[in-house]
């Protein structure tokens, strides 16, 4: 039997967000069984690969320990002759400044197969979205895109006299960048414009000229941007759309004074929201959410269903991980119940990842939902029901307040003498329902099915839209993922006496009573809870909670 011919897509992610993602791209995502990564790749991207597939973030980043260039072509060589689809996933196009000659001259010499995939450049999309043209019937016949990573190197007096430049990677080198310019003939007043994070909810716009820009950004990071130096930056004001700057005044600090200023004549920072998302709302806009900023928690991988449905109510969403869901560090006593399924009368499931575990390990036992005849089965909350249904099998109960310790209360069955199987998270899952069924004269099995824990890091997004204080409401929809979002945040909080304090402000928004528990331990209140325990219920309550505010 001949192996399967492996083959390498080096693909290019767009600019950041997902809707700039390409339709190939996104099918490539989909299939894809191994996925090479970079550090500036939107993490939301990953959530379209499948489960099985393997991710490696090979992503540099300056200061930190990074996997070499040649680590990575080894990988991909390494995974390519494998047989197996590989995607090198890089922001912005594969082919401006994405280095991939040494990757492909590796592939070439190993005989692996490989295709290029175009994406959209930030060079281009960022000006854009920024409201900057790069050409110009007057003001800009002419453009060139470079990268100030080696300013040294870079022959500044032919650059000097091109209409309009566009400069990636030159953050942190600015005030060479004015310096060679100026030195060269160019004008103190020329416009400039810097994008930083360009197509995702941090986004951030600064406009002056070459002559104050560097006291306007003195204290600022400005990696990663692009810079956009000529007369067109000051068309900005003319060519975007009126409710962009509606936005920037909704969305000003408190006590922040909003300032529309003439091009070139001073700094005028600007956020604004995901363009997949709905343009900003005039004030009398229907949606319930518009001008609210909710950073939403959740597993890696997780459907986004939820927070489409904020967006859809106007929201501007931007998704942090808090949870990884993977198997347990022993399958041994998971199989163990499922040979011996028949001794069973009930199965309880609480979740969606208790429900995908089981039926993976069913299966791979060689047995299918035949198994299950004559054992009941009880499920906590309509979206673990609609799991169970995926499977063919409906529930024999749901108890009525989509809560776990409501189960015991109305269960419709007498539990003395019952032997239940309960497949649940390996560490920190509900130990009180547990003694409730074993008080009502139940033996329960608990085995582990998968395990939570904590994702490496944050976002970038995310980060930045917590230090600068630019989240309004944030959603939990479990105790894990609240401890996980303290933990993953303690660098953010370090400089402040605790999260309290940080979180001053912001609205908390928890899914039932059990994550508003751990809510008041962490932070010390809730805001939203939801009336009915889902995911649903705590849309509904955060529309109340907005149209009341």
């Amino acid at each position: 039997m001949t192996q399967e011919r492996g083959k390498v897509y080096l693909v290019g992610a767009g600019p950041g967000d997902v809707a700039y993602l390409t339709v190939k791209a996104y099918n490539l995502l989909a299939a894809a069984q191994v996925l090479v990564y970079d550090a500036l790749v939107d993490a939301q991207l990953l959530q379209y690969v499948p489960p099985d597939c393997l991710k490696l973030d090979v992503g540099k980043r300056g200061g930190k320990p990074s996997t070499t260039q040649a680590q990575i072509n080894k990988l991909l060589v390494k995974h390519c002759q494998q047989g197996k689809q590989v995607v090198r996933l890089k922001s912005g196009d594969p082919l401006i400044f994405g280095r991939c000659s040494s990757e492909i001259e590796a592939l070439k010499a190993s005989g692996c197969d490989f295709e290029l995939v175009p994406g959209i450049s930030s060079a281009l999309a960022a000006p854009l979205l920024a409201g900057i043209p790069l050409t110009d019937p007057v003001l800009s016949r002419t453009f060139a895109v470079l990268t100030a990573h080696e300013p040294e190197v870079l022959d500044w007096e032919a650059l000097s006299h091109l209409e309009t430049l566009v400069i990636l990677m030159g953050g942190q080198h600015l005030p060479e960048i004015v310096h060679q310019l100026v030195r060269h003939g160019r004008s103190h007043l020329t416009p400039i414009g810097i994008i930083r994070w360009a197509g995702t909810p941090a986004q951030q716009i600064w406009t002056a000229q070459l002559g104050n820009i560097l006291e306007q950004t003195s204290e600022l990071s400005l990696s990663p941007a692009v810079i956009v130096i000529g007369e067109v930056v000051g068309l900005r004001k003319y060519l975007q759309p009126e409710n962009i700057y509606l936005d920037e005044i909704i969305r000003q600090e408190p006590g922040e004074r909003y300032s529309q200023a003439e091009p070139g004549n001073e700094s005028t920072p600007t956020s604004q929201p995901m363009l997949s998302n709905f343009p900003p709302p005039s004030p009398s806009s229907p949606l319930p959410l518009a001008g609210k900023t909710i950073l939403v928690t959740r597993s890696v991988g997780q459907s986004s269903q939820f927070s489409d449905r904020l967006i859809a109510s106007g929201a501007t969403v931007i998704e942090m991980p808090t949870l990884e869901i993977g198997p347990p560090s022993s399958w041994e006593a998971l199989d163990n119940a499922i040979a011996h399924l028949s001794d069973f009368d009930w199965l309880i499931l609480t979740s969606t990842n208790g429900i995908d575990y089981f039926f993976e390990r069913l299966i791979a036992q060689g047995k299918d939902t035949r198994a299950l005849a004559g054992v009941k089965i009880a499920v906590v909350g309509e979206k673990t029901a609609h799991s169970l249904k995926q499977h063919s099998l409906q529930p024999d109960f749901i108890p009525p307040n989509f809560v776990a310790d409501s189960l015991v209360e109305n269960f419709p069955d007498k539990l003395d003498g019952k032997k239940v199987l309960f497949p649940r998270v390996e560490s920190g899952g509900r130990e009180v329902l547990i003694k409730e069924l074993t008080a009502k004269g139940a033996k329960v099995i608990e085995v582990a099915a998968y395990q939570s824990c904590c994702p490496s890091g944050i976002p970038p997004v995310a980060e930045l839209a917590l230090q600068n204080r630019k989240v309004d409401v944030i959603t939990f929809a479990s105790s894990k993922t609240v401890q996980f979002f303290c933990q993953l945040t303690n660098n953010i909080f370090s400089s402040n006496s605790n999260a309290s304090q940080f979180l001053e402000g912001v609205c908390i928004a928890s899914i039932g009573p059990q994550t508003s528990k751990t809510c008041h331990a962490l932070f010390g209140r809730v805001d939203v809870e939801a009336e009915e325990y889902t995911l649903d219920g705590l849309i509904q309550a955060l529309i109340t909670w907005a149209t009341n505010s």
